[in-house]
């Protein structure tokens, strides 16, 4: 096992081993125990009690942060000319069609979110080699494929995110930043939870909320206890 560095070994002395924290401590104590010198992300990961391996247990929604993600989100919307107008209005970085196909084609993805139209969905298609891995392949359930361009561009780039159980059954999605007040942080958690409960999939069956974790970049895991969450 790798010897732990002096400011890991003092944000480890700050978590009492075992214990789980409420979600409002460990927004708090997430910003105590971060080391790095940049602003880092604060994440949360959610363990579920569903086999993601079976259609009806799989969970996947859409939450709005009231206070935004705090990253830089670039955003590339396909469409035909009709709609360029309104997606540079809303602000995306990249509009186009054709152009971006034969770039992406290329091996191009320098990007972070990818929008286009039910209309553009025959070209966008064949990117699925290149864009499925990446997770940019626009999707009608993820808001991203739709004939209103604006506004999606706005609640992205506003703090929309989307996100799915992975294979292991765990929710990953990021919360904000550590310079955010932890009231922010906290509040920016809770409604991804609360998001997470109204998705229970019926077939879901025994403890839904197995674990939560918040943390962020290369610090320590805090233990959330889910009884702390209000809504859940």
């Amino acid at each position: 096992m790798a010897k732990l560095t002096k400011n890991q070994k003092k944000a480890h002395a700050k978590l009492e081993a075992g214990k789980s924290y409420s979600l409002k401590d460990a927004a708090a104590l997430v910003k105590e125990i971060t080391t790095t010198k940049f602003d880092a992300s604060v994440d949360i990961d959610v363990a579920l009690g569903v086999d993601p391996r079976k259609a009806n247990q799989m969970v996947r929604g859409i939450a709005t942060l009231p206070h935004g993600t705090g990253k830089t989100v670039r955003v590339l919307v396909l469409c035909t000319p009709d709609k360029e107008e309104e997606a540079k209005a809303a602000g995306a970085d990249f509009v186009g069609l054709d152009e971006y196909v034969a770039k992406i084609e290329g091996g191009w993805t320098d990007v972070d979110i990818i929008i286009t139209t039910p209309a553009c969905m025959a070209k966008v298609g064949k990117l699925g080699r290149v864009l499925g891995p990446r997770n940019l392949m626009p999707n009608p359930k993820s808001g991203t494929v739709t004939n209103e361009v604006g506004k999606a561009v706005t609640d992205v780039k506003g703090g929309k995110i989307d996100f799915k159980v992975d294979k292991t059954g765990i929710i990953h999605a990021s919360v904000g930043k550590v310079s955010f007040p932890a009231d922010k942080i906290y509040e920016n958690a809770l409604e991804v939870l609360q998001v997470i409960s109204k998705l229970k999939p019926s077939a879901a069956k025994g403890t839904y909320f197995k674990s939560i974790h918040v943390s962020s970049t290369m610090s320590p895991g805090i233990a959330v206890e889910t009884k702390s969450v209000a809504g859940i």
